[in-house]
């Protein structure tokens, strides 16, 4: 159960506002050993911590990021938005791993995996999303950590896992039970889960033998795997 990794996404949500540096800082005080986070680009280029497609819900401005400036973002959330170059000197010698919603295209991912390697983050730094962006960001860097992330229950295709060559299959929660776990070991991968924040989803899935548990209450699911689980 030790062995487990505590994820925390988007931080610490349910205390601070997810993807902010405050919320990345509580998650790791509670014990996380690593952070999720979630990363788009501006209109101008710059990496920036949000999951969603605008800042509706939450900094109630309506906007595409996409056609909002990294100044304007600034500006209206009062410098809420870190940009991802700002999370991972908040986060020096953490893990950090990097979601890329929304399909990004290469010139996207691109952008942000040089934004890893301008931070001299390389080492701690792995990135999850679906075949796409992950095809993506295997192109641009051959070395990347990956976690492979796949919404069935079902194998993933071999040729895909031969292109992208993932470290980790990530799988929604409610998916995995002992067998699939097992599946996932003996083709060579490590399992990592999203996003249980019950104690029993939680436990069940120590019990069928997950290695990474990304959750919103990364503070319960240390406390349970100290517990081992009980």
């Amino acid at each position: 159960m030790q062995n487990v990794t505590a994820v925390a996404h988007r931080g610490d949500p349910y205390r601070v506002r997810e993807n902010t540096l405050a919320s990345l800082r509580s998650a790791l005080r509670r014990g996380a050993d690593a952070v999720e986070i979630d990363v788009r680009l501006t209109r101008d280029g710059v990496p920036v911590l949000l999951h969603d497609a605008t800042l509706e819900r939450l900094w109630n401005h309506g906007r595409p990021l996409s056609l909002l400036s990294y100044d304007e973002v600034r500006g209206v959330t009062d410098g809420g938005v870190p940009t991802l170059a700002d999370a991972l000197a908040a986060t020096a010698g953490s893990r950090v791993m990097i979601d890329l919603p929304g399909a990004p295209g290469p010139r996207a991912v691109r952008r942000v995996v040089d934004a890893v390697r301008e931070q001299d983050a390389e080492d701690r730094v792995y990135y999850c999303a679906g075949a796409p962006a992950m095809l993506a960001v295997r192109e641009v860097d051959k070395d990347a950590e990956i976690a492979l992330t796949h919404t069935s229950g079902a194998p993933v295709r071999a040729g895909l896992l031969e292109a992208i060559r993932p470290r980790w299959l990530n799988y929604r929660f409610s998916l995995v039970d002992r067998a699939l776990a097992d599946r996932v070991h003996r083709d060579g991968y490590l399992l990592s889960v999203w996003t249980p924040d019950t104690r029993r989803s939680m436990r069940r899935l120590l019990s069928a033998g997950v290695d990474s548990v990304t959750t919103n209450r990364v503070d319960v699911l240390c406390a349970l795997r100290g517990r081992g689980g009980s």
